[in-house]
């Protein structure tokens, strides 16, 4: 059957309005994974076809799910801290971000036009450079005052929200390819860094501005393959996605406030060990490293400016490790692990204080409990153990910045 057109548009503004509230950081911004059953396996998706986050994925994927609508939502639970010793004291401190759920939701859609066609969309986001650090905790020796010397809380959000338009093609039975339209839509807000105004080409436009918008507009494309019965490669590409400039942060991203979406790209292979049982990788790769906002040192050049100081985030290898059991016809069991690059270097320690991305490895189980004959309810969790990045501070003596993370998701799916 058909799903109502009018449900599906309902779903999806519902998941693109929630996902403004959201925000969470896993491989540097990027989630470990899209979609429940893909963050219950690590990650691992590239080439796999069970769910609707072809545009998130593999948009030639939509091509062997048939008709379906995945409605999910993790919540998102980070623990960030920074510290900062050998002052002689007066700035030694240990302080603990607040805000530390988030609800993460996510949207997928697939309709077949017919036995080799299939269109449909994917909502999603990215985000994690999220701090907010108390007024009054993060003194650099002028009074109540944060790391940067300026005034009440400390912080920083970044929101990305993705629509894809997915459309998938079959070369043959056993071969397809996809693309998937990006519209990116960015917030970002910034406030307490007035220290940091003697470092900007424009002190009028580095912090305090609320939240500031910017839009973009991308591409992602697929092709997978099922090379026999039990073996499926997948791989999907995007180019570096060039956005508007935050003009209300001109002062602080470098370039006059410009903050593109990294290439990056992901392969992977799906093995159908038995009948039952089904393990799968993904190798992906993600350009934080040339994204100048992001990827230049600190010590580039002046905030704001062409090249400007950035938080010297590098490019890093993402590996994704998944394996699927269907224990029963009505219970499919999952678990996963990921490891990645660290893309917080020493050297860069203090403007990490505000975006400490710094999650090498995440532990990942899920299940797929089938409520009906076209109806079925996923969950995944995730446990990423705590990394500590240590450096040498601005401010003087070592900063040390940290997280750990925890998600518990879960998604509703119905076939048609």
């Amino acid at each position: 059957m058909n799903f109502p057109l009018h449900a599906v548009r309902a779903a999806a503004l519902i998941a693109a309005g929630s996902a403004l509230t959201a925000a969470h950081a896993t491989d540097g911004y990027f989630s470990h994974g899209y979609g429940i059953k893909a963050k219950g396996m690590g990650g691992a998706a590239t080439a796999l076809a069970q769910d609707a986050f072809a545009g998130a994925n593999n948009p030639a994927s939509a091509a062997f799910t048939g008709g379906r609508l995945d409605l999910g939502v993790d919540l998102f639970m980070p623990d960030r801290e920074m510290s900062r010793t050998g002052t002689g004291g007066m700035l030694d401190t240990t302080v603990r971000s607040g805000k530390r759920n988030f609800l993460v939701p996510e949207f997928g859609y697939i309709q077949p036009l017919s036995s080799d066609m299939a269109a449909g969309v994917t909502v999603y986001g990215n985000g994690g450079m999220n701090t907010t650090y108390p007024g009054g905790q993060l003194n650099c020796g002028q009074g109540p005052a944060n790391a940067l010397c300026g005034s009440g809380e400390l912080g920083v959000d970044l929101i990305q929200l993705v629509v894809a338009p997915t459309f998938a093609y079959k070369l043959n039975p056993r071969h397809s390819v996809g693309v998937s339209p990006l519209l990116v839509y960015q917030a970002f807000k910034a406030y307490g860094l007035e220290g940091f105004s003697r470092m900007s080409v424009d002190a009028g436009h580095l912090t305090g501005s609320g939240y500031d918008y910017s839009s973009g507009f991308g591409v992602r494309l697929g092709y997978m393959g099922q090379l026999s019965d039990t073996v499926s490669v997948g791989a999907s590409y995007s180019p570096k996605v060039n956005m508007s400039r935050f003009k209300e942060y001109a002062g602080l991203f470098a370039n006059g406030g410009d903050f593109d979406i990294p290439e990056n790209l992901s392969v992977g292979v799906a093995v159908k060990a038995t009948p039952q049982l089904t393990l799968a990788a993904d190798y992906q790769r993600i350009g934080y490293g040339d994204v100048p906002a992001i990827g230049n040192a600190a010590t580039a050049g002046p905030l704001g400016g062409s090249p400007g100081g950035g938080f010297g985030w590098q490019n890093i290898d993402v590996f994704k490790l998944g394996a699927q059991w269907q224990m029963s016809p009505q219970l499919t069991l999952r678990a996963g692990y990921t490891r990645s690059d660290n893309p917080v270097t020493s050297a860069n320690i203090t403007p990490n204080i505000l975006a400490p991305g710094v999650m090498k490895s995440h532990f990942t189980l899920g299940a797929t409990h089938a409520l009906a004959k076209d109806t079925e309810l996923s969950w995944s969790f995730m446990y990423a153990p705590r990394v500590k990045v240590t450096g040498p501070s601005m401010l003087g003596g070592t900063e040390t910045v940290s997280m750990r993370q925890t998600a518990l998701g879960v998604q509703w799916a119905t076939r048609f």
